[in-house]
């Protein structure tokens, strides 16, 4: 596999000790170094159901590219202490566009929030045309608009929409990554090595799940 070069190493900030995200991680302090990336994103907003207390969020994302004798793949997570899941489905990739190289990518970007990719693929081109407004009121989280679409402009993005829990394994690993950051209020700091295989061995070995599933099998094998 393609080295990452300049790592250093963290324990993330605030994490509760029985969280998955205490151990060592190794954090990547160079970019995503492919220039043919998927990205499988998540985001999570707990307790958002009642009013009058704080909503913990959390958006995260997996990468994954493959480096002609392996796949490389990559973990990153961020929090906030209050928000929404609309905001945090547009964080999750605006973190992750950001983690790409300079270089224009192909970027296949897998996400369960409509918000995000029907905004991104039938809503957006029309709000700009309008200078930054939709029909019938205004658009809301629009500064996270406005950045992603920056974001999204240096690249060439197909945008792909699964269904929530439905047992897509790199959906649900990102849910996982995103849960655990909301409930334990933290940030990987960048990108750092993926625990997908380690998570994937807990599901088949615990939850019986997943064992049609190659992670290790190169591109285009099912």
């Amino acid at each position: 596999m393609m080295p990452i070069s300049g790592t250093s190493v963290l324990l993330p900030e605030n994490a509760a000790p029985d969280s998955p995200h205490v151990r060592i991680q190794i954090v990547t302090e160079a970019l995503i170094e492919s220039l043919n990336v998927a990205i499988f994103a998540d985001e999570s907003c707990l307790g958002n159901q009642f009013q009058g207390r704080a909503s913990p969020g959390g958006a995260a994302g997996m990468m994954e590219y493959w480096a002609g004798d392996g796949w490389v793949r990559r973990d990153y997570w961020i929090s906030e202490p209050d928000t929404t899941n609309n905001r945090m489905a547009l964080r999750s990739a605006i973190v992750g566009l950001g983690l790409l190289c300079k270089n224009p990518c192909e970027v296949r970007f897998v996400s369960d929030s409509q918000y995000l990719v029907k905004g991104m693929t039938e809503w957006l081109q029309g709000w700009k045309a309008r200078g930054w407004k939709k029909k019938g009121g205004e658009i809301q989280n629009l500064e996270l608009w406005k950045e992603l679409d920056r974001a999204a402009a240096k690249h060439r993005l197909q945008w792909e929409w699964v269904r929530g829990h439905a047992d897509h394994p790199q959906n649900k690993y990102a849910d996982h990554l995103a849960t655990t950051a909301a409930k334990d209020g933290t940030s990987s700091k960048g990108l750092v090595e993926s625990g997908f295989g380690a998570w994937l061995d807990q599901q088949r070995n615990l939850r019986g799940r997943y064992a049609d599933y190659l992670e290790l099998a190169p591109p285009n094998v099912s």
